[in-house]
């Protein structure tokens, strides 16, 4: 008796055919509204999950986007030309005006550029930013980037003001780098970081609990460090002084190519050409022995990873074009995800509400809003974004995994 036929695999739920160069970086607004996406040629296209249209589309560098994000009412850009841009966002036209549109707009309004600031891409790291909660309106969130200079250590800076806050993080010697007998970082440079506060202070972060600030960096060689700022009694630091390393691990056996911390800050998971996915603890319950694990796979050659905002569920990018999932606790495989021809080299969950503070999604209808019900709005947080080298963005439509 012949075997049952093999069930047919999911289809993306939508396609975004804006770019016409490979999809570098991908975000999802706070609310779920805007979907970001960039490309290795500068462009940044902004679509609305409501229309599937273009709200705003423009090259706000002249190459390659290594991250996207929307801050409050501002978007951070990141270029490898070595620049990051703040603009204004731009919000969708009310639907009327969009009555007897086409899908494809003569013209889009352009983001105003707010600030800028030079930066430091030789190593396609991307930017971390850390939001603030506070009364004082000077300050809104904190950037962390490569240093200036040496692509192995970190800076972070305050924004709006472009203060460099702490210098040269990771640095092991005082001396200049230039000098012949300085140290040099054996770990290589930065690949990815993440700027966060523990888990504790996570739902009320501020700058008068700025030294609690930690600091997560994925290498070259493979390895994972972990800092924090102890010198209570000074904002600021230069040459890597008052940070703390709480634990240095090498799980990979080539360079990590992606690292994402849970919205909780409670773990973080690596990804690297070879098959290992690496888990780190960051609860600070676990003794730095125990504290980051090796899960095996049976696929080499993932480039981007996500994880959704409860924590529960990863997604993870290979450069065969397939997008995995894992349960993020016995890193089960869940299912694959097959459409891209090419590498998948970025991924990204929609919002799902703030599971850190308990708060389900947000889904009930607005009473003037008759242009989307509520199972639309269920379904849009369960979206999972993928973006390949062959320029197409997928949007996919998960279930709920909620035994998981």
């Amino acid at each position: 008796m012949p075997p049952p036929p093999a069930p047919t695999p999911p289809a993306p739920a939508h396609f975004l055919r804006s770019h016409t160069s490979p999809i570098s970086a991908l975000a999802v607004s706070d609310d779920n509204e805007r979907i970001y996406s960039a490309d290795a040629s500068g462009k940044v296209v902004v679509t609305s999950t409501r229309s599937l249209r273009a709200i705003t589309a423009w090259n706000p560098h002249s190459d390659s986007i290594l991250g996207v994000e929307e801050s409050e009412a501002q978007i951070v850009t990141h270029g490898r030309d070595n620049k990051l841009h703040v603009w204004t966002r731009i919000e969708e036209m009310p639907s009327s005006a969009r009555l007897g549109g086409s899908a494809a707009l003569p013209s889009l309004p352009t983001p105003t550029l707010c600030y800028s600031m030079d930066v430091n891409a030789l190593n396609y790291c991307r930017f971390s930013l850390l939001k603030l909660r506070e009364e004082s309106e000077e300050v809104k969130a904190l950037i962390a980037l490569p240093n200036l200079v040496d692509s192995s250590v970190a800076d972070i800076w305050s924004l709006p003001q472009l203060d460099r806050i702490h210098a040269a993080i990771g640095q092991d010697s005082a001396k200049s780098i230039f000098s012949p007998d300085a140290k040099v970082n054996k770990s290589g440079i930065i690949m990815s970081m993440h700027l966060f506060y523990p888990s504790a202070d996570s739902s009320s972060p501020s700058t008068s609990s700025a030294s609690q600030v930690h600091l997560m960096c994925a290498y070259e060689d493979g390895g994972v460090t972990l800092r924090r700022y102890t010198q209570t009694d000074r904002l600021k630091s230069v040459q890597g002084a008052g940070w703390e390393a709480i634990w240095s691990v090498k799980l990979h056996t080539e360079t990590i190519m992606a690292m994402r911390v849970s919205k909780s800050s409670s773990f973080a998971l690596t990804v690297s050409a070879d098959h290992i996915v690496g888990y780190y603890d960051l609860t600070g319950q676990s003794s730095a022995n125990n504290a980051c694990t090796v899960h095996r796979t049976k696929h080499a050659g993932n480039g981007s990873i996500a994880i959704r905002d409860d924590g529960k569920i990863c997604a993870i990018g290979g450069w065969d074009g397939r997008i995995r999932l894992y349960s993020t606790r016995t890193f089960k495989p869940l299912g694959t995800l097959k459409y891209h021809k090419s590498a998948c080299q970025c991924v990204e969950f929609a919002r799902a509400g703030d599971y850190s503070l308990g708060i389900k999604p947000r889904v009930l209808a607005d009473e003037d809003d008759d242009e989307f019900n509520v199972n639309e709005k269920e379904d849009r947080t369960r979206w999972l974004l993928g973006g390949g080298k062959d320029n197409r963005v997928t949007v996919w439509s998960l279930i709920s995994f909620e035994k998981f």
